[in-house]
């Protein structure tokens, strides 16, 4: 006899002795639970109340089900059965776990039938529709977490939108850190939020797969027509971006700097949206590119907060650390990087303007031979000398 061949019905006697028995069966399949499965004795009091409640609403609902003449098909699916469980429970268990759990209150159910049913037909014709019940389960549980799945990926989405647009804004409240953890989100994580372009719908689930891969969570917004990228525990942020690169537009990539936490991140999406959009001025950029490479190009952009940093990694420590450095600095500027015309300026040795300029790394992190960083060096100096105090002009 096939799962397929119908119709298969039971007496009357053998339903009214499965009733009676129905209590029993799910007593033990919750005792085999219990004793058999090493995660279930800790799940919380709540949801091994809410398992019982549906291996009694399964064993209850195979007689009925017997009775209505074992129809298959979605009358039975997650509606009755799984009815009495709270939506939470689909967090709380796994779909394997709740096969796990399935498959083992079918077999104490297969067990305790030839204690139920004396004659032999009826208990043959009882296996057949426990099997088939069975199979109805087992769609049933699988269309609940589907549901379940569905409901929670629009809510997440929702959510994540919320978050990613809080921090574009520049919103770092509580809301923030409670939406985040609502998304099991690390909140005190390391927070990296990079700028790329694009549109996150088809690339979006693609860019996880390259974080999970680096272990970084991440979240994907939508700015405009700008990629929103917020990294969340990455060892290295420019790693990760750059795996990410073949599954993002073309353009500019942009990453700001790292954050101690995601309370912090607005000031990272700040400076990554900021050199976003300065950017284009820099023929060849880079990609993907840190923000504060990019600070000259945000001051020409109008960035404030791009200016004081500037002035910070420039000229206050070149200023700190004596007239020589700085005068050398600006002789080098001034004789376009020439490092003789530099030393003869100075009226010192050019192994001198080496050895300052050597300094001026160490300082500024910037190397004053490259091209670009002394363009670098050079706008920091005037910005330094602006925002010093104007000199008073005696008439």
């Amino acid at each position: 006899m096939t799962l397929d061949e119908a119709p298969v019905l039971l007496g009357e006697g053998s339903l009214r002795a499965l009733e009676w028995a129905s209590s029993t069966i799910s007593g033990k399949a919750l005792a085999r639970m219990d004793a058999e499965l090493p995660w279930f004795p800790s799940l919380p009091p709540e949801a091994r109340a809410s398992v019982g409640m549906v291996a009694q609403s399964g064993v209850a609902g195979f007689v009925r089900w017997c009775r209505a003449g074992a129809p298959v098909g979605p009358s039975l699916r997650g509606i009755d059965l799984f009815g009495a469980a709270p939506r939470e429970l689909t967090r709380l268990i796994s779909l394997h776990q709740t096969v796990t759990l399935v498959r083992l209150a079918i077999d104490t159910s297969e067990r305790l039938l030839e204690d139920t049913l004396e004659d032999p037909e009826e208990l043959t014709r009882a296996r057949v529709l426990l099997l088939r019940y069975a199979r109805e389960v087992a769609f049933a549980a699988a269309e609940v977490y589907a549901r379940a799945a569905e409901t929670r990926g629009a809510w997440d989405a929702r959510l994540e939108a919320l978050v990613v647009d809080a921090l574009v804004r520049g919103e770092a409240d509580e809301s923030l850190a409670s939406q985040a953890s609502a998304l099991s989100w690390p909140v005190e994580a390391p927070t990296t939020v990079a700028v790329a372009p694009g549109d996150p719908g088809p690339a979006a689930h693609v860019l996880r797969r390259v974080a999970r891969a680096h272990d970084t969570e991440l979240l994907v917004g939508h700015q405009a027509d700008r990629l929103v990228l917020v990294l969340g525990g990455a060892a290295d942020p420019m790693t990760v971006v750059t795996a990410m690169l073949e599954h993002i537009g073309d353009g500019p990539v942009v990453v700001g700097p790292t954050r101690a936490g995601l309370p912090t991140a607005p000031r990272s999406a700040r400076a990554a949206l900021a050199g976003a959009t300065a950017a284009r001025a820099w023929v060849g950029v880079p990609r993907p590119v840190l923000a504060s490479a990019l600070l000259p190009e945000r001051v020409l952009a109008g960035d404030v907060a791009a200016r004081r940093a500037l002035v910070d990694l420039v000229h206050a420590p070149l200023v700190a650390a004596g007239n020589d450095l700085l005068a050398t600095v600006q002789a080098y500027v001034d004789s376009g990087g020439a490092m003789e015309a530099t030393a003869r300026a100075l009226f010192v040795h050019a192994n001198t303007v080496r050895y300052r300029l050597t300094r001026v790394e160490q300082l500024t992190g910037l190397l004053a031979t490259d091209p670009r960083e002394r363009w670098t060096l050079q706008m920091g100096l005037a910005l330094g000398r602006l925002a010093g105090p104007p000199r008073t002009s005696r008439l």
